[in-house]
């Protein structure tokens, strides 16, 4: 490989712009609930391929359902930490806690609708009731997580830029 080869390889971008850097210029004009729903729709994808591998394996429905969910809440929080929210300006562990706090209670709505779902009408759809479980898990999230797990710890840290 040439030296020209190795600069070539380095840089994934014209001028050698980051492409992370872009994405999160992209992203950064966006309104907020594009940006979630963006997160929220690979936290989605993960959830939907991980059960549904499970699943195709004979794994208990619930079962594979508890494992695609934390695998999908792992995908989100790092993503909504990194592209939805703004800097909360707490320690990581304490935003970790609180968006864990928030997480709990919307995964376990979402499971419950899941479950009830997957144990009566929707036995056969299995993937059906896992989307409308995740739907009513969203909306929980969304509001948690913006007026809990990401609220700035100081308000006037805030930007003064309009939030949507």
């Amino acid at each position: 490989m040439s030296a020209s080869d190795a600069e070539v390889s380095s840089d994934f971008t014209p001028g050698g712009a980051d492409p992370t850097d872009k994405l999160l210029l992209i992203a950064e004009r966006l309104p907020r609930p594009v940006r979630f729903l963006g997160v929220g729709g690979c936290g989605l994808i993960t959830d939907l391929c991980i059960f549904t591998a499970l699943a195709a394996h004979g794994v208990h429905p619930l079962v594979a359902r508890l494992v695609s969910l934390a695998a999908a809440t792992l995908v989100t929080w790092r993503l909504n930490r990194a592209l939805t929210f703004d800097r909360s300006h707490r320690h990581q562990a304490e935003e970790a806690a609180r968006y864990a706090a928030v997480t709990i209670t919307a995964q376990s709505t979402s499971y419950a609708v899941f479950a009830v779902l997957i144990l009566t009408a929707l036995a056969p759809l299995p993937q059906v009731a896992l989307l409308v479980g995740a739907g009513f898990g969203a909306v929980i999230a969304y509001f948690g997580h913006r007026v809990f797990a990401f609220a700035p710890k100081f308000p006037h840290a805030q930007q003064e830029a309009p939030q949507s």
